[in-house]
């Protein structure tokens, strides 16, 4: 297949392009600067410039862009950056596939955040919306998509949890401390944290990307959900580090700011959609998803 990749030199964008080439498709690159390359395409999406004839041929876009989460302080300014990063890139996509003949399916990212503090409620892609800012922000992002639909372009919403791989992505942050060896659960650590190994990130969306049956949300986190300290056991022997250092709720909130609220807030998510497609987690609970970060 030909499929078309935004945010591709990104930490989940490269790894996402090793796996579709590795599966043998044909890829392509948006790029906000000259192509430098033959498979490169070049875009503005804060123009909303993306001309619909450069995805002729394409079975599918996928639009991976945005402004990092995992950055504070959470300034109204940068708060701002979250939503239109993710308003411009996704509009600018939804609306050149609405402009184009052979309307490519869109696969597109979000967030997990979309269900907000749900405490120990399970969700799924049938629950209703949250609340907070991440929530607002994750509702206003999918609704970005709806020109590719209702042209009849089949899309597909990520909902996803957090990534781990030590190469990129939150762990790389979040170790940090582990490796010092003050590392340690936040809060009381009974709050559920939605991950997913980088192994089941790259399977699932190469899966949605290429079955067209398949469309509208799914949950991208791993099916055997996990506390924060649950994750911070998982840590710790896998690194080999004690654990025993508590982060009070109220430093969080003095280092974080209003991050905090997100860091703190529970998400108890399944990704029943992903499972009633057939598709087969490598890496199913916290322990496996660590383990397998720190592999290879």
């Amino acid at each position: 297949m030909k499929i078309i990749v935004a945010g591709a030199s990104g930490f989940l964008g490269t790894a996402l392009r090793r796996r579709l080439t590795a599966d043998g498709h044909d890829l392509k690159q948006l790029v906000r600067s000259s192509p430098q390359a033959a498979d490169q395409i070049q875009w503005d999406p804060a123009a909303g410039d993306l001309d619909a004839a450069s995805l002729e041929g394409a079975d599918t876009v996928i639009n991976l862009g945005g402004a990092p989460i995992a950055r504070w302080p959470w300034t109204t300014a940068y708060k701002k950056t979250i939503l239109q990063s993710r308003l411009e890139t996704t509009g600018t996509i939804a609306a050149a596939i609405a402009a184009s003949a052979g309307k490519p399916a869109l696969v597109n990212a979000s967030g997990i955040n979309y269900y907000g503090d749900r405490g120990d409620e399970r969700v799924d892609e049938s629950s209703a919306a949250g609340t907070g800012f991440l929530a607002d922000v994750v509702k206003q992002w999918e609704a970005a998509t709806q020109p590719a639909a209702d042209a009849g372009a089949r899309v597909v919403r990520l909902r996803t949890g957090v990534v781990l791989h030590r190469a990129g992505g939150a762990l790389q942050k979040i170790q940090i401390p582990f490796r010092l060896g003050v590392g340690g659960k936040i809060g009381d650590g009974r709050q559920f944290f939605p991950t997913i190994s980088l192994d089941d990130y790259c399977g699932a969306v190469a899966r949605l990307a290429t079955d067209g049956s398949l469309d509208g949300p799914f949950n991208l986190v791993a099916p055997v959900a996990a506390t924060n300290a649950e994750f911070t056991d998982a840590m710790g022997h896998v690194l080999g580090r004690p654990t025993l250092v508590r982060v009070p709720r109220s430093a969080l909130r003095t280092v974080a700011g209003e991050l905090s609220g997100e860091v703190l807030g529970s998400i108890n998510a399944a990704p029943t959609r992903l499972i009633e497609a057939g598709y087969e987690f490598q890496q199913p609970t916290i322990v496996d998803q660590v383990t397998a970060a720190y592999r290879s």
